[in-house]
């Protein structure tokens, strides 16, 4: 990529009065157990390789940094998890995009489903104050498993696209069969001894592409559209 398309790459005087100002783009993951076969920063390697593909394809966007240790508490109990709760991922995000008054916009790009509610209730708070910040989560493909809820056959398929070194395909096992509303009741550590959830049988890096091209473009267009529908952006 580009250096000049990644915001830590700049010095603030390249910035100051920069023409259409940027919309910084920033990647929210987590650190967070995920299967026996899969590395702890893998909702941040996604959310990464997301921003990375879109932004050279927006005009005035940047990558801004990362927050990798987010809301992960459904996987107390796993070693190697990290979390900050919900409560404190709302406040650091607000407190971020606040602070990026200087920009033209803020684009959220999500990568963990635990953190849907702290990005969608820090987006709450910003909107009332008058920001506009664009919050986009990653989705289940429409041909991915119903139970494919964490460490499944797509988080494994794009992994194994983006980097298979760190995918140990022979500890993937299948994990307990739920529901994103049955997660929310339980601790995942109670309904799953491996933290997997669905099936990663069957995962490959073919796959795996087509998903990350697909929610590339998907978030190109969602930014298109709040570019065009969000004043001073």
């Amino acid at each position: 990529m580009d250096p000049t398309q990644r915001l830590g790459d700049r010095r603030w005087t390249e910035l100051d009065g920069w023409s259409g100002e940027p919309i910084v783009v920033i990647p929210v993951g987590s650190f967070e157990q995920h299967g026996p076969h899969l590395p702890l920063d893998t909702d941040t390697r996604i959310a990464e390789a997301i921003v990375e593909r879109a932004v050279p394809r927006v005009d005035g966007a940047m990558v801004g940094p990362t927050l990798t240790v987010t809301a992960s508490g459904e996987h107390q109990g796993f070693p190697g998890t990290l979390s900050v709760g919900t409560g404190t991922t709302t406040a650091m995000i607000v407190e971020l995009v606040r602070s990026a008054d200087w920009a033209a916009g803020v684009v959220l790009v999500n990568g963990h489903g635990g953190n849907v509610p702290a990005v969608d209730d820090a987006a709450e708070i910003l909107r009332a104050e008058g920001r506009h910040p664009l919050v986009w989560s990653v989705r289940r493909p429409g041909d991915a498993p119903r139970d494919d809820l964490h460490a499944g056959w797509t988080e494994t398929s794009v992994m194994l696209h983006l980097a298979p070194e760190w995918v140990d395909v022979d500890a993937a096992v299948a994990g307990a069969s739920l529901t994103a509303r049955d997660l929310a009741q339980r601790p995942l550590i109670e309904v799953t001894a491996t933290g997997t959830l669905g099936d990663p049988g069957g995962a490959d890096a073919e796959a795996g592409r087509r998903i990350l091209d697909a929610w590339v473009d998907d978030l190109i267009e969602s930014i298109r559209r709040w570019v065009r529908s969000t004043p001073g952006t």
